[in-house]
């Protein structure tokens, strides 16, 4: 058996940033929410929650795919 070592690690890059790309996302999202500042400031909450919530989706399509 012959194991693409460079494959892996891209695999491995990419996941790590995805992961915590997403997670930066979540965490400003739930820091625009708990501030109860602005309409603005709420509405990127929003978006970043969005964009999460497209991810995990973008990610469930992968794998059922």
């Amino acid at each position: 058996m012959n194991i693409d070592w460079a494959s892996v690690g891209t695999v491995f890059g990419v996941s790590l940033l995805v992961t915590v790309g997403l997670v930066g996302l979540f965490a400003l999202g739930t820091v625009g929410l708990a501030k109860q500042g602005s309409a603005v400031v709420t509405s990127a909450a929003y978006v970043c929650f969005g964009l999460c919530a497209a991810a995990v989706a973008y990610g469930i399509f992968l794998i059922v795919r």
